[in-house]
């Protein structure tokens, strides 16, 4: 018989900090001391708040580039899908830099890498564009593996208070970025370039409050453990592919609907804003959303909900009268960062015990992220073909639709036939 599973929120929410290094036992065995625990927490947040900005920083000026550079929409889907896809093709390479690094170590290395990344796009034209999504991407697929690593290892005791500060901190990072890029290019006499090279300041104050983790204790790998017949069930594949398609969704408004609102009459600053209020509101679902699922029978009827406004945020805010927008935005809000709560959750409810629970975590972000790419280049090319951007309602239904069906087949109350094994 497999271990039970979590069955209150704290638990739960413990739960949910799968990490690089869960496969290794005794990793941390005493809490480090109150002051290193302070720094720690700084440079958490501060990493945190560093891991949207170059996802959701372009999109508001997204325009102004394309304009500038002669870039068609599907040139531009580009620089919104290639972070996406690092983020699926670099995260699995997460778990061997730590161990051959050690966490900290590889965590500073990709913070450099990201304020490099987001310096390369105001150089070069639409090269720098393309090679600072790609290093951007990856640096922020390795720090979104590790982080929680490190959270679960050294705040055990606060586990679910620090994964709620975690997940304030992304949304945070995305809404500033969001709503502060248009502000900076008037700031720096309508430069994009200057606005987006900004972002790599937080970036390396980021690098420098996280220095001090690196002369501190390493982790200590004890053993490696095999999980088998994963990826051959179909309830892993169902998880897999909800983790993707809300992840789809996410990342076509990060990168396009400042654009989409732009074409509805709005400006760069009146879209920007927008979107700022959207990610701030999914604050509120991504921490409440989970805790409510928990009370019922299983996660289908919450998932069938998130989804829904998901889907009735997306129509409102690209068809409804422009007056409404901002109370579409804010069920937009709702329903996405109920979504990806959801997500995270699936990836603990939905496995046996710690080991499997790790490996699906790789399992969905890994395909899941990759699978999320190709919604932004969709997107584009849907633009780019029909001249504008009203027949891209189609595929957010077709997404979302499909999620939902993907949801509810994840959300029934069983988990993955999986086993887990320790190779000595």
């Amino acid at each position: 018989m497999p271990p039970p599973l979590p069955s209150n929120s704290k638990l739960l929410a413990e739960e949910l900090l799968i990490d690089a290094e869960i496969d290794d036992e005794g990793v941390q065995q005493q809490a480090p001391p109150a002051r290193t625990r302070a720094m720690l927490v700084l440079g958490m947040v501060l990493i945190g708040i560093n891991l949207r900005p170059a996802l959701s920083s372009l999109a508001p000026v997204l325009d102004q580039v394309k304009h500038d550079l002669g870039l068609t929409a599907t040139m531009a889907s580009l620089l919104t899908t290639l972070p996406v896809l690092c983020l699926g093709l670099f995260g699995p390479l997460a778990p061997q830099l730590a161990r051959r690094f050690g966490s900290e170590r590889s965590i500073a290395g990709a913070l450099l890498l990201l304020s490099i990344g987001i310096l390369l796009r105001s150089q070069l034209g639409y090269v720098g564009l393309l090679l600072g999504a790609l290093f951007s991407g990856a640096a922020i697929g390795i720090c979104g593996v590790l982080l929680p690593g490190i959270v679960k290892r050294d705040f055990a005791d606060r586990a679910g208070l620090m994964t709620g500060v975690y997940t304030m901190a992304l949304c945070l990072g995305a809404a500033l970025a969001a709503g502060a890029t248009v502000p900076l290019d008037q700031l720096f006499g309508h430069s994009w370039q200057a606005a987006l090279a900004f972002w790599a300041t937080p970036a390396l104050l980021a690098l420098i409050a996280w220095w001090p983790q690196l002369s501190g204790r390493q982790a200590q790998h004890a053993g490696h453990w095999q999980v088998r017949g994963l990826w051959r069930d179909p309830l892993a594949w169902q998880v897999t592919a909800y983790m993707g398609l809300q992840s789809s969704l996410s990342y076509i408004v990060f990168g396009w609907m400042p654009s989409m609102l732009i074409e509805r009459g709005l400006s760069p600053l009146q879209a920007g804003l927008l979107m700022s209020l959207s990610i701030m509101t999914q604050v509120l679902s991504s921490l409440g959303v989970p805790l409510l699922a928990q009370r019922g029978a299983d996660q289908r009827l919450p998932i069938a909900c998130v989804m829904s406004f998901t889907l009735a945020g997306l129509l409102g805010m690209l068809y409804a009268p422009v007056g409404q927008l901002w109370a579409w935005a804010v069920l937009l809000g709702i329903g996405q960062g109920g979504a990806f709560s959801m997500a995270l959750s699936l990836l603990v409810l939905r496995a046996p015990d710690a080991h499997v629970a790790a490996h699906l975590s790789g399992m969905a972000q890994g395909v899941g992220y990759t699978v999320a790419a190709c919604g932004p280049l969709a997107a584009g090319i849907i633009h780019d073909m029909a001249g504008n951007w009203a027949p891209v309602g189609w595929l957010f239904g077709g997404i979302a639709v499909t999620a939902l069906c993907s949801g509810v087949l994840a959300g029934r109350k069983k988990t993955v036939k999986a086993q887990a094994r320790r190779l000595d």
